[in-house]
């Protein structure tokens, strides 16, 4: 069992941040795209993921901090009974059942008696000490770490996404409202097989950038072309969106660089509300153009200082 700081290098004391950073640039380090065929750096993936998920948990987190369970999430040892070491421990009793060693100087005792008294007998169970307390939980089988590129505008969308098990099996996806590269989803049961259960599978998310949208928090930015006339007479555009193509208003004498909102077209986020898509206008002039060089020419405006506020 690992203790899931050390695997991420960070203090027990460490915030959510920081075992965030922690993560992320060992994910990246580690990461099987980046690390084909090394079988090493493959395990320690997936100890460096379940490290993240655990820690990650506040209700784990405070669980194994107070030691009732240990690296792999498992129920700790009871009472700190070990296996082996030191004068006292469990033996045989008799009949089979465990006993107690209370040492070179102390009377053995049958366990099942000394519980008997602490909780008030066997009940109707007829077990003792041997069938509840003295049985540790069987461990279930190992999480699976799989990586899901994500298209942009899936993401800002939270489109479902399809994934294909190891074992063959797919899966339909539903994103979570905030998702980012690094968001993680667990798959319960879809893990490895082991003697107490199937382990998880977890999900690492990772979105793709696009060819002309960018990411902006949980807005989306578009730089949006648009021609000298569209500038300076203003008018009704199309612009694309995530959402697919709506229509904008250009204002009159509009510059390169100015910047319209399109509210709610960006990324969903965790209390419901949703992003919006900044629109920036980029006014594109023709090369080599007889008829604009002449008006140019001619026009009075061409002699305006506009760098005098620069000082040049």
């Amino acid at each position: 069992m690992a203790d899931p700081y050390a695997t991420l290098g960070v203090a027990r004391g460490a915030t959510e941040a920081d075992i965030k950073k922690a993560y992320r640039k060992l994910a990246k380090e580690l990461h099987p795209d980046r690390n084909k065929d090394n079988k090493a750096a493959s395990d320690r993936f997936t100890k460096v993921t379940q490290a993240y998920d655990l820690l990650t948990d506040k209700d784990k987190r405070a669980r194994f901090d107070r030691g009732e369970i240990d690296g792999d999430g498992n129920p700790a040892s009871p009472f700190g009974f070990g296996a082996g070491g030191g004068t006292g421990g469990f033996r045989p009793g008799p009949g089979g059942r465990g006993g107690f060693d209370m040492g070179p100087e102390g009377q053995g005792g049958d366990f099942s008696d000394i519980f008997e008294g602490l909780f008030g007998g066997r009940g109707g169970g007829g077990g003792g000490f041997a069938s509840g307390f003295g049985r540790r939980p069987q461990p279930k089988g190992g999480n699976v770490a799989y990586r899901l590129q994500v298209p942009f505008e899936d993401a800002a969308k939270l489109s479902p996404q399809r994934i294909t098990l190891a074992d063959g099996k797919t899966i339909d996806l539903k994103l979570p409202a905030g998702v980012d590269t690094g968001t993680q989803m667990r798959l319960t049961g879809k893990g490895d097989v082991g003697p107490g259960g199937a382990g998880d599978a977890i999900v690492t998310v990772e979105v793709q950038p696009h060819r002309f949208y960018t990411r902006d928090g949980d807005d989306v930015r578009v730089d949006l072309p648009i021609n000298l006339a569209e500038a300076v007479l203003g008018g009704k555009v199309r612009v694309p969106t995530v959402e697919g193509a709506v229509m904008l208003s250009v204002p009159k004498g509009a510059t390169s660089g100015k910047t319209l909102r399109l509210k709610g077209r960006g990324f969903h986020r965790k209390d419901g509300t949703r992003g919006d898509q900044l629109v920036t206008l980029m006014v594109e002039l023709p090369a080599d153009d007889a008829e604009l060089t002449a008006f140019v020419t001619g026009w009075s405006g061409a002699d305006t200082d506009l760098r005098a506020k620069l000082g040049v």
